[in-house]
């Protein structure tokens, strides 16, 4: 009880989760009076992270960093802008290629929609473009990333889920296409609606030149998924040997990659992946309070004894896990739910693969949900923009993010289709 309460407290109080997790697990090991128990805590912290999986992560971690300073993520973009500006509404398609493009090397929806909100918006609303309308649309944006492999979510998830890691990534491709064209749909009507402004057509030799630039950097991404794919490599093999694809880019084809440039990538992948580590490890003990405390069996009878049906199951899991993303990190909440409902889940008879999606969007489209996702209040205050007329403006991506939740929910072909594939 004095650990519940604690738990909930420091929570309230916006302790970093890996904290409230380590704190509230030695609340309860002091409340048992068991000094064993104490003594053991360090080791199940380090057997945690005995799983080869958790490798990827400083890897695609380490993979972005090089992928932002060697200019590979400004060709991409730059690509974008010469294929898609002419349209009517151009920039704002480019804006959501941008924030799948950008989701490899931020890894936080709440991180990404602060860059991606001091760069695109002031450049769209130069353009013509309303501040409003830009800024929902970089927050919208923003949810699409933690499909687009490499996914710092299903990595987490498929090593707490003990499931693949490389059919979590090919799983994530569908939905993440369906988001990408259903905002892009939103767009179009938007466009014609509110007559949202064009650029001037590129040349066709400006096109050409820009698609011979970027083809080096088009290296990785189709390396990581056809390495998967084709069973080449393992998600974290392909991690590492798209890193070195990534420094050879970097430093002989755009040359923006410099020795001096070395030591700051390296710290910096020390330092965000020492945080995700950290936070591993301290979910290991808390899980481990979570079963001897049998909550998960608690839980199980809750749902069992509220429905036996898998559809209102479903139903149910999706509006636990968008409430929770409003208030709790993905990541965190991925490590703490996973092996408390995944049991559950499949008691109903759902894949685990697909499960592992409907978690990572339900709790990514949290944070941009009304009234208290944190995506909603960055993007307010980093574009200077009310929130309550940026719930306004995101409304109809809103939405349109509900309806394909829901039927990727309902539809697990839709998760499920390109690893069933890749996978006989």
């Amino acid at each position: 009880m004095i650990a519940a309460i604690a738990f909930f407290l420091l929570l309230l109080l916006g302790v970093p989760i890996a904290f409230v997790l380590g704190l509230t697990t030695l609340i309860f090991v002091i409340s048992t009076g068991n000094i064993a128990v104490f003594e053991s805590m360090p080791s199940r912290m380090y057997n945690g992270l005995q799983t080869f999986g958790l490798v990827a992560i400083p890897m695609f971690i380490l993979l972005g960093e090089v992928m932002n300073r060697g200019g590979i993520t400004e060709r991409l973009i730059e690509f974008c802008q010469t294929i898609l500006a002419h349209l009517r509404g151009g920039l704002a398609y480019v804006n959501v290629l941008a924030n799948m493009a950008l989701a490899s090397i931020v890894g936080s929806a709440n991180a990404q929609t602060a860059i991606m909100s001091k760069t695109m918006v002031p450049s769209m609303e130069k353009e013509g473009y309303k501040r409003e309308f830009s800024t929902a649309l970089t927050a919208s944006s923003s949810i699409i990333g933690p499909l687009i492999p490499p996914s710092m979510p299903f990595i987490v998830y498929g090593v707490t889920a003990g499931v693949s890691i490389g059919s979590l990534f090919l799983a994530g491709i569908v939905p993440g296409i369906f988001f990408g064209l259903g905002f892009s749909i939103a767009i179009y009507f938007i466009a014609k609606k509110q007559n949202l402004p064009t650029s001037e057509k590129s040349e066709w030799t400006h096109i050409l030149k820009s698609t011979l630039n970027v083809l080096p950097a088009l290296i990785i991404p189709v390396f990581i998924l056809v390495g998967i794919t084709t069973g080449a490599f393992t998600a974290t093999e392909s991690a590492a040997v798209a890193v070195f694809i990534a420094f050879l880019v970097g430093f002989f084809f755009y040359k923006q990659l410099k020795l001096k440039d070395l030591p700051k990538l390296f710290f910096q992948t020390v330092i965000t992946s020492s945080a995700v580590t950290f936070l591993l490890a301290t979910s290991n003990i808390f899980g481990w309070v979570l079963s001897v405390q049998r909550v998960p069996q608690m839980v199980a009878e809750v749902f069992l004894g509220l429905t036996e049906n898998p559809l209102i199951f479903l139903l149910l899991i999706n509006i636990l896990l968008l409430i929770i993303g409003m208030v709790i990190d993905g990541l965190a909440a991925l490590i703490l739910l996973t092996p408390i409902l995944l049991p559950i889940a499949v008691q109903f008879g759902v894949d685990p693969i697909h499960f592992g999606v409907i978690m990572v969007i339900n709790l990514t489209l949290g944070l941009m949900t009304p009234p208290v996702g944190t995506v909603l209040f960055i993007a307010s205050s980093t574009a200077k923009v009310k929130v309550e007329t940026l719930i306004r403006s995101i409304a109809p991506f809103l939405i349109i993010s509900f309806v394909i939740l829901l039927i990727i929910t309902y539809m697990p072909w839709t998760s499920l289709s390109i690893p069933t594939l890749f996978n006989r």
